[in-house]
């Protein structure tokens, strides 16, 4: 599975982005997805995961009711949409992919990963 993660940007604080990652081949359906989140000279953070149908979710404490991962398996694309947004958010942003059934947030549980685009928020 090949990942490219867009849609990142620069936005006022308040403000919202869309980020897709679209996978490639055709098992897009068998994997669970996530999006992470680094800033330099710190770790890989967990931000959402969705299960491979879409029907369930999971998010970080800091993101959770601002941002809402999505799944579109007849497009093989992952959303996340990213509302109120605020200066802490800033970060280069990674789209993932797990196979299976279960979703979750470590990070040596996905075994594909996007180039990552930067989302940049100003105060």
């Amino acid at each position: 599975v090949q990942l490219q993660a867009s849609g990142g940007g620069l936005v006022q604080a308040g403000g919202s982005l869309r980020l897709s990652c679209a996978a490639s081949g055709r098992t897009f359906s068998s994997y669970a997805m996530g999006w992470f989140r680094q800033t330099p000279g710190k770790e890989r953070m967990f931000v959402a995961a969705i299960d491979r149908g879409g029907g369930s979710t999971y998010y970080a404490d800091s993101v959770k009711a601002r941002f809402t991962i999505s799944k579109d398996n007849a497009v093989n694309t992952v959303y996340l949409l990213m509302n109120s947004l605020k200066p802490e958010d800033t970060a280069v942003y990674y789209c993932a992919a797990r196979y299976g059934l279960r979703i979750g947030a470590a990070i040596d549980s996905y075994d594909y990963w996007g180039q990552g685009t930067q989302v940049t928020v100003s105060s």
